[in-house]
């Protein structure tokens, strides 16, 4: 079969897609589209042979009945540049390829990420990981954001002092903080990637890993645009419900009050919002 080209797709490669205030995302290539898809799913050849229609039923039934194969038959390439925390939770997510700029060979640039003030939280009281919804108040944030800002010039500043005495580049490194940028390379499948976005958009994932799972979705809806309308109908627009649930939404649509009680009738009456 010959190489997939996606026109949509051809014209933002090498395209930086501008995330945080000095992060990016760039689609440096991409292997398949929807077409490999449907082809590894039928084991079949050429072009031609099923409408657009059934090949977009087909991928919305591979999706939502969790047939994953078909889509490893797809790869993206990424290249993307985000704050070192961001990298150090992007990576638990150890079925991708990635090569990430080193530096030990490399002088690192005096950037760091510094979040609008508007995105400065108190720890929430009910998520032990998250943010409380409600930013604080605005002379708070701005100290805060003052505080963050000089800390990062002292260790940009000291890495520099330190290189210029000669030491190594691997040991003056040691002391950035983790909001220092880096950059790497970022090859997934698409099955695992999907996987990837799933997690990473949703509402409860950190702002700043957010906001790159939000562009790389955009991205991905050029390459592969049916996949990605099956996936927001049935993974990001859809719900699981465990056994205790199903059997509580039976009760309910039969006329009978919700049996579920405490923690576990919060969690289930929130996925019914």
């Amino acid at each position: 079969m010959a190489h997939c080209i996606v026109p949509a797709a051809e014209e933002i490669l090498d395209k930086e897609f501008l995330v945080l205030d000095h992060g990016f995302v760039r689609l440096v290539d991409y292997l398949g589209s929807d077409e490999r898809i449907v082809q590894a799913a039928r084991v079949s050849y050429g072009e031609g042979t099923k409408t657009y229609r059934q090949d977009k039923g087909l991928i919305s039934y591979l999706l939502r009945n969790e047939h994953t194969s078909p889509f490893e038959q797809v790869n993206f390439t990424f290249h993307v540049k985000m704050p070192i925390f961001v990298a150090r939770q992007w990576v638990r997510h150890r079925t991708a390829r990635i090569n990430e700029i080193s530096g030990r060979y490399s002088i690192l640039k005096d950037e760091a990420y510094l979040p609008q003030p508007h995105h400065v939280n108190l720890q929430s009281e009910d998520n032990k990981q998250g943010r409380a919804s409600e930013p604080v108040p605005p002379e708070m944030a701005e100290k805060i954001c003052g505080m963050l800002a000089e800390d990062q010039r002292r260790a940009f500043a000291s890495y520099h002092n330190v290189l210029e005495q000669g030491v190594a580049r691997e040991l003056a490194r040691i002391n950035l903080p983790l909001s220092a940028y880096t950059e790497w390379y970022w090859q997934m499948d698409l099955h695992n990637l999907l996987r990837f976005l799933m997690l990473r958009t949703d509402a409860h994932a950190q702002y700043e890993i957010r906001v790159y799972a939000d562009v790389m979705l955009d991205i991905v809806e050029k390459v592969c645009p049916m996949t990605v309308e099956a996936f927001r109908e049935h993974t990001l627009g859809g719900r699981k419900f465990s056994a205790s649930e199903f059997a509580a939404l039976k009760e309910m649509l039969a006329g009978k009050e919700n049996p579920l009680t405490g923690r576990a009738r919060e969690q289930f009456e929130a996925k019914l919002k």
